[in-house]
C-alpha cells in the first residue's frame, strides 16, 4: 500500500498526499542536478570521449518508458546493416561489479534483468554490464570488436560522451507530478531535453490524439519539431515459459481469463497493452520494479490463479529473468513478445539518426598565424575524413582563410584594434575593452554553447586561453596544438599546466623541450614536429619565379593585423632606400586578412599598376604584390623584412634571414629565433642599413639561416594530429559508420 500510495503521488494521479512532505527534498535534488549539469556543460566535471560511436537511449523519469525494446530495435537495425554492434548497460540490481559480458558471467552471478533480456532478444549481439559504462564500451571493443555501441539508460551518465542521445518520453506519464525524485519521478527537468538529439514519445497509441499533439508541442518548444517522433509497442507473438521458452505458433490469448503480474516501471501500461489484445484479466498483481520473485511469491500467484480459475499466468518478458532459478510453472505461463515500432515517420527517424551520427569536428584558432595553421589542419582532416563536417571557430577576425577554403565559420566576427595581441601592452588591452572585447567574448561563448553536444572533437590551434574557452563553452576536453608558448621563452605557467593536465585530452608542443617540460607536469604531451613549419608545405607548391630583375630577392611582410596598413609605408620607404644602393627585387606578400584596395590607397607617393604582375612604384623602386602561399614565395628569398609573427618564424625555419623592428612582441619572439632574426630601431634608415649588411656579408647570412632551421625544426605535427584523430579518437570509425549508413539499402530503414 505504501508503494502504491507513493507511485500515485509521484505520477501525478493524486495531488494531495502525505508524500508532499518530500517536496523540499525534490528542490534539493533539483539544485544538485543543476550544479552537476553546469559542471559538465562547462568542463568543470570531466567527460570521457568514447573510442567507438555510441548511441544512448535514455529518459528523464524513473523507469517505464520502454527503453529495453527500443534499445533492441536500434541495435538490431545497425547489426542488420552489417555493423558490428554491442550493447552496454549498468545492470540495475545486478551483482557484477566489474565489466562483464552477459554470456560470460560466472555461475551464480547476475547481470540484472534488462541486460539478460537484451542478451536473449539480440540474437547473439554482445551485451556488457558495467557500473562505469565507458569500461563496458572498452570491453566490447577489445574483446568483441564492435564498431558501434548502444548504451541502455545513459542520458544522465554524463561522464561518457555520446555521438547520439535518444530520449524516450512516456506519453501516458511524461513528467509524473513534475517534481524530481524523491518528490516525483523526474531525474531531470524537461528542459534537459535540450541535450537530446532525438526525442521519441513512447506508447503513443495509448493516449488520445489531442493529448499526443499537446505533448508534441510541449517537447517541440524545447528541441524543435523535426527532432520529435512517436513509437508504440506491437505484439510480435505469444510464447510459453516452461523453465525455457516454448514456441507455440498461432497461440492466441484473446478472451482467455488470466492472472497478470509484473515488476516493471509502468504496470498500468502493461495492463493496457494486454487489454488491447483482448486478454480477460481476472486479477492483476503488481510488484515494485525489478522485484526478484521468490518461490513463495510464485506459489501465491499459482494458488490465486487456481482460485480464479484462470487459464494462465501472464507477465512481461523482463519478469521472466527475475523468476526463481530453476522454477518451472505448474500451470501455463504465457508472455507477450513485443517489439518497438516508430509510428508514421520511421524513414524520417532513421534519416535523422544517420545525420546525427555524421562526424562533426571544430577547428579553433586565436590569431591570424594560427588561422593559417588551422586551415591546413582542417584541409588535412577533410582529406582523411571526407564525409565529416568540419567547422571553423577563429577567435580573431572574420575567419576569411577558413571560409575561402570552404569551411563554415561558426564564431562571431571579432575585429579588435589590437588584432588579438594584448599580452605585450596594457594600452592595447584597454583599447580592446573600450572597443567591446567583453561583448565579443560573451558572443563567442554563446556560439560555443550552440556546438555543445553537437561536435565530437575540438582541435585548438593556439594557447591555453583558447583551450579554456572551448572547454568552458562546449564542455568536452579539447585537443591543443600549442603554437604560442615554448620552453625557449618562459614555458607554461603552473595554472596553465594544471589545465592542460586535467582538462585537455592531448597537447602537441611546438618543440621537444616544451614537450618534455609538459610531460614532467603530467600533461599528455608529445612533439611530432613544429606546426608552424607545416605551413611550408601547405599547398604542395614549388618555389615561385619572382617577377622583375635584380640580384637580391627581398620579401616584405607587412603582417596580418590592422596595423599592417600603417606599417606598410615603413616597408616601402625601407625598400626605396635599399634599392638606391643595391640591385634588388622586392615582393610583398599580403595576408588573406588584408584588404588590397585599402593598402594601396594608403600608400601615398606610390602608383598602383594592376597588371598581370601587380606592383606599386614610385618611379624608382618597384614593389610586386603577391597574395599566394607564403612558403612558395619565401623559398627563393635572400632576406625577409617582416613585421609579422608566425610568418617571420616560418621564413626563419625555411632558412631565410629575418629582419624586423625592436618592439616587445618581437623581443619575445627573438628568444625563440635567436640569431636567425635581427632587430633594429623602427625606422627606414635602420632597417635599410641592417638589410644591406646582411646581404653583403655571406657568413652572417649563412649563420642566420642555419640558426633558423635549427630553432624552428621540422614539420610533421599536423599529420600526427590527423593520425591521432582518425585512429585514437575513433573518427575514422565514425567516418566508416556514416559512409555505410549513407549507402542505399533495399528494404532497409536507414537510407
Amino acid at each position: 500500500m505504501i508503494v502504491k500510495s507513493y507511485l500515485e503521488y509521484a505520477r501525478g494521479e493524486r495531488a494531495l498526499s502525505p508524500w508532499l512532505l518530500l517536496t523540499p527534498l525534490g528542490w534539493i535534488a533539483g539544485a544538485l542536478v543543476e550544479i552537476r549539469n553546469f559542471a559538465y556543460d562547462h568542463g568543470i566535471a570531466k567527460s570521457l570521449a568514447c573510442p567507438v560511436p555510441l548511441v544512448s537511449v535514455g529518459n528523464l523519469t524513473l523507469g517505464g518508458t520502454n527503453k529495453t525494446p527500443f534499445v533492441e530495435m536500434v541495435a538490431l537495425e545497425f547489426a542488420r546493416r552489417g555493423i558490428p554492434t554491442g550493447v552496454v548497460s549498468r545492470g540495475y540490481k545486478g551483482k557484477a561489479r566489474t565489466p562483464e559480458l552477459v554470456n560470460r558471467l560466472s555461475a551464480g552471478a547476475f547481470a540484472g534483468d534488462e541486460p539478460l533480456l537484451l542478451h536473449h532478444r539480440l540474437g547473439g549481439l554482445p551485451v556488457a554490464v558495467a557500473n562505469e559504462r565507458n569500461e563496458g564500451v572498452t570491453l566490447l571493443r577489445d574483446t568483441e570488436g564492435v564498431e558501434l555501441v548502444v548504451a541502455d539508460d545513459a542520458f544522465q551518465h554524463r561522464k561518457m560522451r555520446r555521438d547520439a542521445d535518444i530520449v524516450l518520453v512516456d506519453a501516458l506519464c511524461p513528467w509524473g507530478n513534475g517534481r524530481l525524485f524523491p518528490a516525483g519521478l523526474l531525474r531531470e527537468k524537461p528542459k534537459a531535453l535540450e541535450r537530446a538529439h532525438l526525442v521519441v514519445i513512447t506508447k503513443a497509441d495509448q493516449v488520445i490524439p489531442s493529448r499526443l499533439e499537446e505533448l508534441k508541442r510541449e517537447i517541440s518548444a524545447i528541441v524543435g519539431r523535426d527532432r520529435v517522433f512517436c513509437s508504440r509497442l506491437v505484439l510480435d507473438r505469444w510464447e510459453r515459459w516452461e523453465g525455457e521458452w516454448k514456441g507455440e505458433p498461432g497461440l492466441q490469448m484473446a478472451g482467455l481469463p488470466v492472472l497478470a503480474f509484473s515488476a516493471i516501471g509502468n504496470p498500468a501500461s502493461f495492463r493496457r497493452s494486454l487489454e488491447q489484445q483482448g486478454v480477460r484479466i481476472e486479477r492483476e498483481i503488481r510488484f515494485r520494479d525489478h522485484h526478484r520473485f521468490s518461490c513463495k511469491d510464485m506459489e501465491t500467484l499459482v494458488a490465486e490463479a487456481g482460485r480464479l480459475k484462470a487459464a494462465a499466468l501472464v507477465c512481461s518478458e523482463k519478469d521472466i529473468f527475475n523468476l526463481p532459478p530453476g522454477w518451472v510453472p505448474p500451470i501455463p505461463l504465457v508472455v507477450p513478445r513485443v517489439k518497438t515500432e516508430i509510428v508514421g515517420e520511421a524513414g524520417r527517424f532513421w534519416e535523422a539518426l544517420r545525420d546525427v551520427l555524421r562526424p562533426r569536428i571544430a577547428v579553433a584558432s586565436n590569431g591570424y598565424g594560427e588561422d593559417a595553421i588551422g586551415v591546413i589542419l582542417a584541409e588535412k582532416l577533410r582529406k582523411a575524413l571526407p564525409k565529416a563536417e568540419i567547422l571553423a571557430f577563429p577567435l580573431v577576425g572574420a575567419g576569411k582563410p577558413y571560409s575561402e577554403s570552404g569551411f563554415p565559420v561558426v564564431s562571431p566576427l571579432a575585429e579588435t584594434p589590437s588584432g588579438g595581441i594584448v599580452k605585450y601592452n596594457v594600452s592595447d588591452l584597454i583599447r580592446d575593452l573600450r572597443f567591446g572585447l567583453a561583448k565579443i567574448i560573451i558572443e563567442q561563448l554563446k556560439s560555443w554553447k550552440k556546438l555543445r553536444h553537437r561536435v565530437l572533437r575540438v582541435f585548438c590551434v593556439g594557447d591555453v586561453y583558447l583551450a579554456l574557452q572551448a572547454l568552458w563553452g562546449q564542455g568536452g576536453p579539447p585537443l591543443l596544438i600549442a603554437t604560442a608558448k615554448t620552453a625557449y621563452i618562459a614555458g607554461h605557467w603552473g595554472i596553465e599546466r594544471f589545465v592542460l593536465r586535467h582538462r585537455v585530452e592531448k597537447v602537441w608542443a611546438r618543440d621537444e623541450e616544451t614537450a618534455r617540460e609538459l610531460l614532467r607536469s603530467g600533461v599528455q604531451a608529445r612533439f611530432e614536429g613544429n606546426p608552424i613549419m607545416d605551413l611550408a608545405g601547405s599547398k604542395g607548391t614549388e618555389a615561385i619565379d619572382w617577377p622583375g630583375t635584380g640580384e637580391d630577392r627581398i620579401l616584405l611582410l607587412p603582417g596580418s593585423r590592422r596595423r599592417a596598413y600603417s606599417d606598410f609605408s615603413l616597408l616601402l620607404e625601407t625598400a626605396d632606400l635599399i634599392s638606391r644602393k643595391r640591385d634588388c627585387r622586392f615582393l610583398a606578400v599580403l595576408a588573406p586578412t588584408i584588404d588590397r584596395g585599402e593598402l594601396v590607397s594608403r600608400s601615398a607617393g606610390w602608383r598602383h599598376s594592376p597588371s598581370e604582375q601587380e606592383n606599386l612604384t614610385n618611379g624608382r623602386t618597384k614593389i610586386f604584390l603577391f597574395d599566394g602561399d607564403l612558403s612558395a614565395a619565401a623559398k627563393n628569398a635572400d632576406l625577409v623584412i617582416g613585421l609579422g609573427g608566425t610568418a617571420n618564424q616560418l621564413c626563419a625555419g625555411l632558412g631565410i634571414p629575418v629582419l624586423s623592428v625592436e618592439e616587445k612582441g618581437k623581443l619575445v619572439q627573438k628568444r625563440i629565433l635567436q640569431d636567425a632574426e635581427r632587430l633594429v630601431p623602427r625606422s627606414p634608415e635602420a632597417l635599410a642599413e641592417a638589410a644591406l649588411e646582411i646581404l653583403e656579408t655571406p657568413e652572417l647570412r649563412s649563420h642566420m639561416s642555419r640558426t633558423g632551421i635549427l630553432r624552428l625544426g621540422a614539420p610533421g605535427a599536423l599529420d600526427e594530429v590527423v593520425r591521432f584523430a582518425v585512429k585514437d579518437c575513433g573518427l575514422g570509425l565514425r567516418e566508416k559508420l556514416y559512409s555505410r549508413l549513407c549507402v542505399p539499402n533495399e528494404g532497409g530503414k536507414i537510407p
